[in-house]
């Protein structure tokens, strides 16, 4: 019995082929390549360790450069061994190759739509670790199991992105939850995708909490904070900070419960409070919490500068500090809906389980 190719995989392969060549030249790979080589020839100095920051810094764009020219070629090679698979599965009129091509195509479009989400990261810090922190809203426990589903969100999300996740500072509920929680997200491009994410989160739910069955909301509000390298300087002056020192709570054995290593610290002019115990060393919690200090004030800086600028041009547009982004209601119908992008989905328990990317491009199609 004879058939021919699917031709929406001849097409399939032809759009796949012009957006590679669209995104080869917005990657400027040979711009990329001609910087590495300084870069080598910078590494290979004789005092290239004298200033050991600046030779961090040497290598992290070396690696970050080479990562990208990686990827791009890796994505190359699958779609040329896809293309011979076509090739043959056409010549011989195979419906097993056929369907091997189907999923080498949906595999090259996937890490193609990667690459190109990517491209749109602009920002300064957008390739960056990022500093997830989650509030609960007033609400009680209702609101600290809300903040417990969106901290599992995120580290599914997290996870599925290939990013390592470490809590540095936990409060657990009163009953169930999560008074508030500080997840350090690593990996490259991790502050450009959770950018998204800042600002106030919605769920309507039945509660598992009341005995009545009514129906309840709860807020949640989420935090996102570049984790800055050591050559950018924020001024911070020790008089401005007030430290304590507590025992920590939670998981970690009994030194960690019988002694006052967890830190916070409070930045008085700004009111910020940081704090940390996810390490048995209170000099190391110290340290993770000023980084997570420094973060806050630059991001605050920022934010200032940026509402400076709205404002000097007359743009009423609201910045998404505070603002309420987006809700889950799961009662009495099934909605996740993004109040920014009008992006909407009644796939709720996909969302929950960390399928995040969709509201992700949405917002970065629509950002200012």
């Amino acid at each position: 019995m004879s058939f021919s190719i699917a031709p929406e995989l001849k097409e399939k392969a032809e759009n796949l082929q012009g957006r590679l060549q669209t995104l080869r030249s917005h990657l400027d790979l040979d711009n990329k390549l001609l910087r590495i080589q300084e870069l080598e020839h910078r590494s290979a100095a004789p005092n290239f360790w004298d200033n050991p920051e600046a030779a961090a810094g040497v290598q992290k764009e070396q690696s970050d450069l080479q990562d990208t020219i990686d990827n791009w070629q890796q994505v190359i090679d699958s779609f040329e061994d896809a293309e011979v698979l076509l090739e043959l599965a056409i010549a011989e009129n195979d419906h097993e190759t056929e369907q091997e091509v189907s999923r080498a195509l949906n595999s090259v479009e996937q890490r193609l739509a990667a690459m190109e989400l990517e491209c749109m990261f602009n920002g300064e810090h957008d390739a960056s670790n990022a500093m997830l922190t989650i509030h609960a809203g007033a609400g009680g426990t209702e609101a600290q199991d809300w903040t417990d589903i969106l901290l599992r969100m995120y580290l599914r999300w997290a996870e599925k992105k290939g990013f390592s996740t470490e809590i540095l500072d936990h409060l657990p509920g009163d009953e169930a939850g999560t008074k508030s929680v500080t997840v350090l997200v690593k990996g490259r491009w991790a502050y450009g995708y959770l950018r998204s994410e800042m600002g106030i989160h919605r769920l309507v739910r039945i509660s598992p909490f009341d005995t009545g069955g009514r129906r309840h909301t709860s807020f949640a509000s989420v935090f996102i904070f570049p984790e800055l390298d050591d050559n950018i300087e924020v001024e911070i002056n020790d008089k401005d900070l007030r430290i304590d020192t507590y025992r920590a709570s939670g998981a970690g054995g009994q030194h960690v419960n019988k002694t006052s290593s967890a830190i916070r610290i409070t930045h008085l002019p700004s009111g910020i409070v940081v704090q940390c115990q996810n390490e048995r060393s209170q000099h190391r919690n110290k340290d993770t919490a000023m980084k997570m200090l420094k973060a806050q004030l630059y991001e605050r800086e920022r934010a200032n500068r940026k509402e400076e600028q709205q404002h000097l041009h007359g743009d009423k547009k609201e910045i998404a500090w505070g603002s309420q982004i987006r809700s889950y209601v799961l009662q009495p119908y099934r909605l996740v809906k993004d109040h920014r992008t009008n992006h909407e989905t009644g796939n709720v328990d996909n969302v929950l389980d960390g399928d995040l990317d969709p509201f992700i491009i949405s917002y970065l199609l629509w950002q200012p």
